[in-house]
């Protein structure tokens, strides 16, 4: 499989977001190797999304938002658990993509042992989830997953229909349809969310959404 230029990143949010179903996430840290095929993801924006980190602008947290695309934005949420994000879009328009949940492919073993839990389909099912199962945190904040030997994506397909929703866990900007899925796979995560179209495909109109309140339910 061969990994993803820049230029796939630097796109249009909602697109890059649907895009990345079937992509596999990979972490190498110490000789140990953990990936997953992504089945879920969020898209975010900036100022016309009321629920991003980046709707009032630029500030140190959210400079990551607004730089170059294909970064990993993690933020800390809920007091307990990282979130990934990869950012999106051009030099100074902010965007990231939330990855809500991956089906686990290679170190299962490894993430059962970090995760604390027998039953594979509780590995990775959640944004929070799957970053304890795959030992992302912040020493990983900013890394270039373009380039990056310790945290890339490389290219895939989803491995089924692919539906839209709208995000979950959220307070505002919640009719935005902006959470894509591979329908029926048993690792998406079980938040719920506002409406749902199976096997909605295309570009999705509508206002933004949001980093901050990702659920990991």
């Amino acid at each position: 499989m061969s990994r993803l230029p820049r230029s796939f990143f630097s796109r249009y949010t909602p697109d890059v977001a649907k895009e990345m179903l079937g992509l596999v996430l990979v972490r190498a840290e110490q000789g140990v190797m953990t990936s997953g095929r992504i089945v879920e993801t969020e898209a975010y924006r900036g100022r016309d999304d009321p629920a991003s980190h980046a709707y009032r602008g630029i500030t140190k947290r959210t400079e990551m938002m607004f730089g170059e695309a294909g970064h990993a934005y993690l933020y800390f949420v809920y007091g307990n658990h990282y979130c990934l994000n990869v950012t999106t879009e051009q030099d100074g328009e902010p965007g990231a993509v939330l990855i809500r949940a991956v089906e686990p492919i290679v170190g299962i073993g490894r993430m059962r042992e970090r995760r604390g839990v027998e039953e594979d389909r509780d590995l990775t099912n959640g944004p929070g989830k799957l970053t304890e199962a795959m030992s992302i945190g912040p020493s990983l904040h900013g890394e270039d997953m373009v380039t990056s030997r310790r945290l890339y994506l490389l290219a895939g397909k989803p491995g089924g229909p692919v539906s839209v929703s709208t995000r979950i866990g959220l307070s505002v900007a919640r009719e935005t349809m902006w959470r894509y899925f591979v329908e029926s796979n048993p690792f998406v995560s079980r938040g719920r969310t506002h409406n749902y179209r199976k096997g909605r495909r295309g570009r999705n109109a509508g206002s933004s959404a949001s980093l901050v309140q990702a659920s990991n339910r």
